[in-house]
């Protein structure tokens, strides 16, 4: 597979696929695979990987059969409260916890994420350059100054050189570890809709997050790495559900403040008679 252009990613969710599939039904015998894929109670998007896996199996051995087509079900995506993701980040350890920021100022894939090199972060420019999953278009996404400090910490407390992964571990692991974490967190806090809550939704928190402050679909669609402008697009609608959220309002006369409100987020909204600048962030 991996001679046809299939990233080591989609390769072992197959493989994975394939292993489930063969203890529950012969892959030599089509008709019973199709049977078992039809009768399981799943979604369809489930349906549909099972039998995409199981075609690629059926071209390799070059198997005969009729792949059956399920519909992918469009699921609406839902975005955790700025007060859910900090709470899943300041309780994590110190290197999940980094992780996690990460996830939260950049939209990285779990898989971007996990595969980051100490050479794909820019420290002076506060810069990260991740190889994008999915055939996606290439980007640089800027950091915060604390996530910066962080990470060169970090790098420099574990020796890593540049070639060196920043994190260690897959993305599979990185998954397993943080649902034992997030579950057991959402029971010490009895906060039972903190366990809803997917490595995934971090990216869509990002994403939301920045059409909210700049309404611009394109730079959304770039710094996500989408191909398809109409995967971006969800989050216009998104926004809608959350106009009523509230504001946390600053005012400053400093250039310097006014600089470092920007910064963290801050959105320009006007200048009073008096000079006074004012600023506001969604809570």
């Amino acid at each position: 597979m991996k001679n046809n252009g299939l990233s080591d990613s989609t390769i072992k969710t197959y493989d994975k696929a394939l292993t489930y599939l063969s203890k529950h039904a012969d892959l030599n015998n089509p008709e019973q695979v199709k049977q078992f894929i039809a009768n399981k109670q799943t979604s369809n998007s489930y349906r549909r990987n099972l039998s995409l896996a199981y075609d690629k199996y059926c071209n390799y051995y070059q198997i005969e059969w009729n792949k059956p087509f399920y519909k992918q079900e469009p699921k609406m995506i839902r975005i955790p409260s700025t007060t859910q993701i900090e709470m899943l980040i300041a309780n994590a350890g110190r290197i999940n916890s980094a992780k996690l920021t990460v996830s939260k100022e950049t939209g990285l894939r779990p898989i971007e994420l996990c595969n980051l090199k100490v050479k794909d972060i820019d420290i002076e420019q506060r810069i990260i350059y991740p190889t994008t999953a999915k055939h996606g278009a290439p980007r640089a996404l800027k950091i915060s100054n604390s996530l910066t400090a962080t990470l060169q910490r970090h790098i420099s407390e574990h020796n890593l050189n540049p070639n060196d992964k920043l994190f260690k571990g897959d993305s599979d692991n990185y998954g397993k570890h943080f649902r034992l974490y997030r579950n057991k967190l959402a029971e010490k806090l009895n906060k039972p809709e903190l366990k809803s809550i997917r490595l995934y939704d971090f990216r869509h928190y990002f994403a939301s997050r920045l059409y909210a402050k700049t309404r611009d679909i394109l730079l959304v669609k770039q710094q996500m790495g989408h191909k398809k402008i109409e995967t971006t697009l969800i989050y216009t609608q998104l926004l809608n559900l959350h106009e009523d959220d509230e504001w946390t309002c600053k005012a400053t006369t400093n250039t310097k403040q006014a600089t470092e409100l920007i910064e963290n987020g801050f959105e320009y909204v006007t200048t009073t008679p008096d000079a006074l600048m004012l600023f506001r962030k969604r809570k």
